[in-house]
């Protein structure tokens, strides 16, 4: 697949020298020199602790077939006199101009999500819908920030017709930069919850910087909301609004919600039942957000639901696995906050057929001052049908303390390794045992579910 030529990205960064008018075809855009293939065109990143400038001759060797170059640096005495070097003033900001050019180039239907939780989740929904009628590509993984989203801007196939990017931020104006790259003809607001705070200072600061997103809307584009969220809801928007959610006021009402073993059914406002395979009423709200989008891009309503049925996720967001012994094991440690942690909790307290379930907890980062409000808030949702609280790292033990306080018959425990916890998991390894793992991704609480999984079968 060739993105463009040396040519071509000539005409981008006019300031050159090489073979830049040899037409050579440039297949994949890379910041990082260990990568291999042929014709690469290599960014180096200046970041706190490197300088990409430093691994250049790597690239070179490992099939770049042109760079970017800072102009204030040296090049390298290895270079050749023909290999092509573009040099500009900023090479961070020449990624973010390139894909900003190519995206213009392509011209997809593009499609910006952001939100506090859900976002990933949100973004797998809505590829899998759009897939079903449209050449889609999407963010993988988090690559979601101001160097992952030019870079999967600048890997999509020329013949892309629908171009979905997540747009993550912890401070004001990044989503701001992140929208004025992708120029997104939809954008779409999952909630507003807690994430960030610290920096953002309360929730309105929050609604504030999500709501950043429509600067990069033209008059044209559509904003789809989180339509419970009077923050999001109350704001006077330019472009359309469509809002989705459990109240009645909404353009897409969510009703009659059931949560299965491996799945939530509900109801929209078109009459019609939907079947996703994720657990929890949020997961019905982040799946109409999909089921808007599809309508709006003229998508079937049976593929549509199909495709919600078929979904393939990326990891670590409420998986359910089996462990030894046979437990059940909801893996949900990318991520968390307030909201999603109760949220979880919630959707463990309505599954049925397990006489326990435990909760195994972690900190939830980037709250600041208001940490221990916080974790103590996620006690409130704590009480039967759950059994068992562990707890692990600073500041989750203020969900187990403020659980004291308030319930004497629950299992309560903070534990200062995780070795510890995982030897006290032990007694609730059978198949009659749910467990939830939840906690900030930095807690890596994944070692301890493979703890728990190695040699499951």
């Amino acid at each position: 697949m060739m993105l463009f030529t040396t040519n071509w990205l000539a005409k981008q960064f006019p300031s050159n020298q090489g073979k830049v008018q040899d037409n050579i075809a440039i297949k994949q855009v890379t910041t990082d020199s260990r990568t291999k293939d042929e014709g690469l065109l290599f960014v180096p990143i200046v970041g706190e602790n490197f300088d990409g400038h430093d691994f250049v001759q790597q690239a070179i060797e490992n099939g770049a077939s042109a760079i970017i170059w800072d102009e204030s640096k040296q090049l390298p005495d290895g270079i050749l006199p023909d290999f092509p070097v573009y040099f500009v003033k900023d090479t961070l900001r020449a990624l973010q101009d390139l894909s900003s050019a190519y995206r213009a180039e392509v011209n997809p239907i593009v499609i910006g999500v952001t939100g506090s939780n859900g976002k990933t989740t949100t973004k797998d929904l809505i590829s899998a819908v759009v897939k079903t009628t449209y050449r889609t590509h999407a963010t993988k993984g988090n690559f979601n920030n101001h160097i992952g989203l030019p870079l999967t801007i600048l890997s999509m196939d020329r013949n892309t017709e629908v171009l979905i990017v997540e747009m993550g931020m912890s401070n004001f104006h990044e989503i701001d930069l992140l929208t004025r790259i992708a120029r997104p003809d939809v954008a779409i607001i999952t909630n507003i919850g807690e994430s960030h705070i610290e920096f953002l200072g309360s929730r309105e600061g929050i609604a504030k910087a999500k709501l950043e997103i429509i600067h990069g809307l033209d008059e044209s584009g559509v904003l789809i909301i989180d339509g419970d969220e009077p923050l999001l809801r109350e704001k006077n928007i330019n472009q359309k609004l469509i809002s989705c959610g459990f109240d009645e006021k909404n353009d897409y009402t969510i009703s009659q919600v059931k949560i299965h073993t491996l799945e939530t059914e509900f109801t929209l406002s078109d009459g019609m039942s939907y079947q996703v395979p994720l657990l929890g009423k949020h997961h019905a709200k982040n799946a109409s957000f999909a089921l808007a989008l599809g309508k709006l891009l003229n998508i079937p309503t049976e593929k549509s639901k199909q495709a919600l049925r078929n979904l393939e996720l990326t990891g670590m967001r409420f998986e359910l696995l089996k462990g030894i012994n046979d437990v059940s094991i909801i893996n949900d440690a990318y991520n968390a906050s307030a909201t999603s942690m109760k949220a979880a909790i919630e959707v463990v307290k309505q599954m049925s057929g397990f006489q326990q379930k435990v909760l195994v907890l972690g900190d939830i980062l980037e709250l600041g001052d208001r940490a221990r409000e916080f974790h103590e808030s996620v006690a409130e949702v704590i009480e039967a049908p759950i059994t068992v609280l562990f707890t692990y790292g600073n500041h989750a033990k203020w969900i187990q303390t403020a659980l004291q306080t308030k319930s004497h018959t629950l299992v309560c425990t903070h534990f200062a390794s995780k070795e510890d916890l995982v030897q006290a998991l032990a007694p609730y390894l059978t198949k009659h045992s749910l467990l939830l793992f939840k906690a900030s991704r930095g807690l890596k609480f994944e070692e301890m579910i493979e703890a728990i999984t190695t040699n499951s079968n």
